[in-house]
């Protein structure tokens, strides 16, 4: 447990890195391989003053069960994501300001980059509005998420919500959204956005997916 605290306070200095956070907003969780457990930021605390110790552990309900801190608002919402998708072993929320613009107009990211083919599969979609505090915002992770394969979701007038199959894959996920987010902005200001064919997506996916990287 102490390793898999310790990570996640590398990887929320990670979002800090990628200017993905501002202030004390945006968070990571890990499910606790073989366990009904997440681990996720304390609610409020600058990232500064993140320590493995801080950081709490709640059950699948969000229920704290483990540190001496309050969890973030949104654990409801991660807790939603772990009962749900078992597949998934990591979230991430930020408030990243390209992708935030898109959530903002209610604007799906459409595949216009061989990145994003490789990373997303397709485009990032946006999930429905839902206020803070219960598992509305997870519903509408899970309902747009489920059979898509981006692991980025765009909730709406919020912000990004990613998942992967540890923490790890999920922060790498919000760090590529926000970059085509900003790419395909600057993109679309020049001019009229040029699609990748669906055929042409599937293979890049596949390779990336299968091929790309050590093995």
């Amino acid at each position: 447990m102490i390793e898999l605290r310790q990570e996640l306070v590398a990887l929320h200095a990670e979002l800090v890195r990628y200017n993905l956070v501002a202030w004390t907003a945006g968070n990571v969780s890990a499910r606790v391989p073989g366990e009904d457990l997440f681990a996720i930021k304390p609610s409020g605390v600058s990232y500064d003053d993140l320590t493995a110790e801080s950081m709490v552990v709640c059950d699948l309900d969000g229920n704290l069960v483990e540190g001496d801190l309050a969890p973030s608002s949104d654990t409801a919402a991660h807790a939603y994501v772990y009962r749900a998708m078992p597949e998934v072993g990591g979230v991430v929320h930020t408030h990243s300001t390209y992708a935030t613009a898109w959530a903002a107009r209610a604007e799906p990211i459409p595949c216009v980059l061989t990145a994003m083919a490789d990373e997303f599969g397709g485009e990032i979609p946006v999930g429905p509005f839902a206020l803070i505090g219960n598992d509305d915002i997870g519903k509408g992770i899970v309902a747009t998420l489920s059979g898509h394969r981006s692991p980025a979701v765009l909730m709406r007038n919020h912000g990004v919500f990613t998942i992967g199959k540890d923490a790890r894959a999920a922060v790498k996920a919000a760090v590529m959204c926000e970059d085509v987010a900003r790419t395909v902005h600057v993109a679309r200001a020049g001019g009229p956005l040029v699609p990748i064919a669906p055929g042409d997506i599937d293979a890049l996916y596949d390779r990336y997916q299968n091929v790309y990287g050590q093995r």
